[in-house]
């Protein structure tokens, strides 16, 4: 038998914490079943043969995100844009983002690959800087937004610390596109002459730890319940099988 006789001032504090602590549980429970639903889109993505670039535009890129797109076209060298602070092993260096005129006129963003900061001006690369209209394969990428204490663009410079699309677009004479500012390619594998920029760092680490943050957050619920149990078994309020704690005199 179990009977307790709460106590006012601990239930008024520990009842909404309690809530919270469930409330925050389920919320995470949620959340991992959205990001195991984005997980399977993008291995199903990873896995799919490429598509074309005209096949992505007509459905949803972002849909496609992390899949293989064709693009043909001819780079903007001149307008390319640097990624600072990247690294690559132990060694620091750059991305470089450079505009694609696709064969239909349109500007897409293609992310080339690292290169070391020693190789940052074209002029010490020129091997890589390939003239004419190319083909090209690429993993769809999302547009970047700043996040939360990271340091702004600085456009001017050159320097870019996230894809800002819709700019970077801009910049490189591209019209305001509801579709193309969505979205940014990043190049295979495939190696470029001279061997810079180095393509394939797309990075698919996207961790799913949202088991244990509900696990964490129902312990916490638990541990508070035991704790509001046990005090009120020291203070002579709850009855367990017909005993009760007589309360400290």
């Amino acid at each position: 038998m179990f009977r307790l006789r709460p106590l006012l001032w601990p239930t008024v504090v520990s009842l909404p914490i309690l809530a919270l602590c469930l409330a925050l549980g389920v919320w995470q429970m949620e959340r991992r079943e959205w990001k195991r639903d984005i997980l399977d889109r993008i291995a199903a993505n990873q896995s799919a043969p490429p598509i074309s670039f005209d096949a992505l535009l007509k459905a949803d890129p972002l849909r496609r995100e992390y899949g293989k797109v064709t693009v043909a076209g001819t780079f903007l060298h001149d307008k390319e844009f640097h990624l600072a602070a990247r690294s690559r092993g132990n060694d620091v260096g750059i991305q470089v983002v450079t505009p694609v005129v696709t064969d239909r006129g349109a500007i897409v963003l293609f992310d080339r690959g690292w290169v070391p900061s020693l190789k940052k001006d074209p002029a010490k690369r020129l091997e890589g800087q390939v003239a004419g209209r190319v083909q090209l394969t690429g993993v769809v990428r999302r547009a970047q937004v700043q996040r939360q204490f990271a340091p702004d663009n600085a456009p001017d410079r050159n320097i870019w610390f996230h894809v800002d699309v819709p700019l970077m677009r801009k910049l490189a004479g591209g019209a305001p596109d509801p579709v193309l500012d969505t979205f940014f390619l990043e190049a295979d594998a495939t190696p470029n002459p001279g061997g810079l920029p180095i393509g394939g760092q797309t990075r698919l680490d996207i961790p799913n730890d949202h088991l244990q943050y509900a696990i964490t957050w129902f312990l916490i619920g638990l541990a508070l319940v035991g704790v509001y149990l046990a005090y009120h078994w020291e203070n002579g309020r709850l009855t367990v099988n017909g005993r009760t704690k007589a309360p400290a005199p």
